[in-house]
């Protein structure tokens, strides 16, 4: 689960390695995300020769979770690292060009379907 301050890594190429929730825009009263689930965040480290930059505003997509869920198959899924995708706010496109490490099936699901496709495995 997802919520205020907690730190993401980001699998994707914009430059950005860390990312701190702001806000879950979508979630379970808007307090806690999931896979799948959108976040406003600033980047707290980035490379310096990156697309995003140190202290920039952000929105992304959670790929990957700690903390296991549910699917309605019965089995449960967990990933080792806390990990996101960063978006386009107004097209909901990834900023980056790939998606590193693999990614939950509930991502395409949602609606994200340029990042499934841009992943190298989705589980």
């Amino acid at each position: 689960m997802i919520q205020l301050k907690t730190r993401l890594k980001v699998a994707d190429n914009t430059g950005a390695k860390e990312v701190m929730v702001i806000k879950v825009l979508e979630g379970s009263y808007k307090r806690f995300g999931r896979v799948g689930d959108v976040f406003v965040g600033a980047v707290k480290k980035a490379d310096p020769h990156g697309q995003v930059k140190n202290h920039q505003v952000v929105r992304g997509v959670v790929v990957r979770t700690c903390k296991e869920f549910r699917r309605s198959t019965g089995e449960y899924l967990r990933f080792d690292d806390n990990a996101c995708v960063l978006i386009d706010i107004k097209t909901k496109e990834p900023i980056g060009s790939a998606v590193f490490g693999p990614i939950a099936r509930e991502v395409k699901e949602k609606g994200f379907n340029k990042i499934a496709s841009l992943a190298a495995e989705v589980i």
